[in-house]
C-alpha cells in the first residue's frame, strides 16, 4: 500500500490538473425508449403519476415521470493563471500514506513505554501504581471527556445515504474522493492499456448504451445527474465489473460472457452504479479511518503490555483479524447488500426483467460447484455468498415488479425465468446422477452450457435490441423500430473459458 501511494505521489501529473481520458466515452443523456424518472421524496424509489413527456407504449400514450424538471448544470468558470496551479493532496490519499506510518509510530511508542517501565526500580513502580489509584476518578473523568468529544466529532460527520435514507458516518467528503478517483482512473487506464476495447467494438457499445439507458431512466436522482458516466471494457476472462466514484465504469469481457441476456447485465450495472450513487467508497473509507484510529490506542497498549516482541506480534495479528471479521467484512457485506437492493430498483426503472437477478447468482453458485472452485465462507468474505444474494434479490422481486408496473413498462412474459432455471437445474442434476462416470472436469465445464437462462427469457423489444449472446441464440430481429434501442449485436468473440468469481 505504501509503495503504491509513493508511486502515485511520484507521478508528475499528480500536481497538475487531471488530463481528460482519451479512451473515456462520456455518456450523454439522450431520449431513450420507455422514458422515465424517479421521484425521490422518501427513502424509496417510486414512480409518480405522469407529468412529463409522453411515449407511445403498447396501445396508447404512457409516461413514467414524477420528478421535477432537471436543474440546469452549474456553469464553471476558469480563472486565468500565469502558471500551473498546485493542487492540494486529496485527504483520502494523505490518510492512505500516513496509515502505515501511524501504526509504526504506535508500535514504537508502546515498545518504548514497555522498556521504560521495565527499567524502573520496584519502589518507583509501586509509587506510580499508588498515584494512579488515588487519582483513578480524575483519570476516569478525563477519559469520559475524551469520549464525549470524540462522539461529538462523529455526530458532526453524520450523513444521510441517497435513495435509502440510511444514516451513516462520512469523514471524507465526496469532493475529496472525486479528486482521488480522477487519479485512480488514470492509473487504471495505464494499467489496462491495450486490454481496453475500442469504442467502436460492439461489446463496448452495448455496455455504453445500457449505462446510458439506466442513467436516463433514473436521472431525477441528484447523484445520478451529478455524475458523468463513462464506460471502459477490458478484454479479460475475469468475471468482474467495478465503478469508480467519478462514474467511470470498468466492465470485463468475462462478465459479458457470464451474463446470459441484457436483463442480467442491467442488474449487474445497476449494482455497480448504485455503489457510486450511494458513495460507498467514501463511506467504507470513513469507517476504516475511525476503526484504525481506535486501533492505534489498542495497538499501543498491546506493545506496552506484552512482555516480548514475539507475543506482541501475535496479539497484533489476532487484533487485525478480529477487526476485519467484526467490523470491516460485515460492513462491506452490508454495503454490497444495499447496492444489490438499489441496483435492482434502478434496473426495474429501466424496464429490465428483474426476475433474472436471482437467477444470475444461482448460476454463479452452480458454476462454482461444477468447476470445483474454492470459495471462502461468507463470514470470511467482503461479499455476501451467491446463495444469500440470490435470496435477497428474490425477496425484492415483488417491490421491483410493482415499481416496474407503476412506471408503465412493457408487460413481462408470463414465463418466469426462475421457474425455467430451476427445471434446467433439476434436469442437469438428474443427468449427473444417471451418468456419474462422466463427471470429469471437461464434462462439468460442458454442463455449464446446459444452464442457459437466456433461452428461458422470451425475447422482448428490450432484449432483442441488446442481445449479448449471439453465440447461443444468434441475431434476434427487432419487432418494431420504435420499440428498441438500436444497438449493434456483438460479433462472435473467441474468449478464454477460464472463469473466476465476482470480486466487485
Amino acid at each position: 500500500m505504501l509503495l503504491s501511494c509513493i508511486t502515485v505521489l511520484g507521478n508528475r501529473r499528480f500536481f497538475s490538473l487531471c488530463k481528460p481520458l482519451t479512451r473515456t466515452v462520456t455518456v450523454s443523456p439522450v431520449t431513450r425508449p420507455f422514458p422515465g424518472r424517479l421521484h425521490h421524496v422518501s427513502p424509496r424509489i417510486s414512480c409518480q403519476p405522469p407529468t412529463g413527456s409522453v411515449h407511445s407504449c403498447h396501445g396508447g400514450p404512457r409516461v413514467c415521470s414524477g420528478a421535477s424538471a432537471l436543474q440546469p448544470a452549474a456553469v464553471r468558470t476558469h480563472q486565468l493563471h500565469t502558471s500551473a496551479p498546485v493542487r492540494a493532496l486529496p485527504a483520502p490519499l494523505i490518510w492512505m500514506v500516513l496509515k502505515p506510518l501511524q501504526k509504526f509510530m504506535a508500535i514504537i511508542l508502546g515498545r518504548s513505554i514497555r522498556k521504560w517501565w521495565a527499567a524502573l526500580p520496584d519502589n518507583r513502580r509501586q509509587l506510580m501504581r499508588e498515584w494512579a489509584w488515588q487519582r483513578r476518578w480524575h483519570l476516569a473523568a478525563w477519559t469520559g471527556v475524551a469520549m464525549v468529544i470524540l462522539s461529538l466529532l462523529l455526530l458532526t460527520h453524520l450523513d444521510e445515504t441517497p435513495v435509502t435514507g440510511r444514516t451513516r458516518l462520512l469523514v471524507f467528503s465526496r469532493e475529496n474522493y472525486m479528486e482521488l478517483a480522477a487519479l485512480m482512473s488514470e492509473e487504471y487506464m495505464e494499467a489496462f492499456g491495450k486490454m481496453l476495447l475500442p469504442v467502436t467494438d460492439p461489446r463496448h457499445k452495448v455496455v455504453e448504451q445500457l449505462v446510458q439507458h439506466l442513467a436516463e431512466r433514473n436521472k431525477d436522482i441528484p447523484e445520478m445527474s451529478d455524475v458523468t458516466w463513462s464506460v471502459q471494457v477490458v478484454q479479460s476472462p475475469i468475471i468482474n465489473a467495478f465503478v469508480l466514484p467519478n462514474g467511470n465504469v470498468f466492465m470485463f469481457t468475462g462478465m459479458l460472457e457470464a451474463v446470459e441476456d441484457v436483463h442480467q447485465l442491467s442488474i449487474v450495472l445497476g449494482h455497480e452504479m448504485a455503489h457510486a450513487l450511494l458513495g460507498h467508497t467514501a463511506e467504507q473509507a470513513s469507517l476504516s479511518h475511525v476503526v484504525d484510529f481506535l486501533s492505534l490506542i489498542l495497538l499501543t497498549a498491546i506493545w506496552a503490555v506484552c512482555p516480548r516482541d514475539s507475543l506482541a506480534l501475535l496479539v497484533q495479528w489476532v487484533q487485525n483479524k478480529l477487526t476485519q471479521l467484526m467490523f470491516n467484512h460485515p460492513y462491506s457485506r452490508r454495503l454490497e447488500a444495499e447496492a444489490d437492493q438499489v441496483g435492482m430498483l434502478l434496473a426495474a426503472k429501466a424496464c429490465a426483467d428483474v426476475r433474472t437477478g436471482p437467477v444470475f447468482w444461482q448460476q454463479m453458485e452452480i458454476r462454482e460447484q461444477l468447476t470445483g472452485e474454492t470459495t471462502l465462507p461468507e463470514w470470511l468474505s467482503t461479499h455476501p455468498s451467491h446463495r444469500n444474494r440470490s435470496a435477497q434479490l428474490d425477496r425484492l422481486i415483488p417491490q421491483a415488479l410493482d415499481l416496474r408496473e407503476r412506471c408503465l413498462c412493457p408487460a413481462l412474459p408470463a414465463s418466469d425465468p426462475r421457474v425455467r432455471f430451476s427445471k434446467s437445474v433439476r434436469t442437469l442434476l438428474d443427468q449427473e446422477k444417471r451418468e456419474p462416470v462422466r463427471t470429469s472436469k471437461h464434462h462439468l465445464s460442458h454442463s455449464l452450457n446446459l444452464l442457459p437462462i437466456g433461452a428461458s427469457v422470451p425475447q422482448t423489444p428490450f432484449t432483442a435490441s441488446l442481445n449479448l449472446d449471439e453465440k447461443r441464440k444468434g441475431s434476434v430481429p427487432v419487432r418494431k423500430a420504435d420499440e428498441a434501442v438500436p444497438v449493434p449485436t456483438p460479433a462472435e468473440q473467441n474468449e478464454p473459458q477460464h472463469r473466476v468469481h465476482i470480486t466487485s
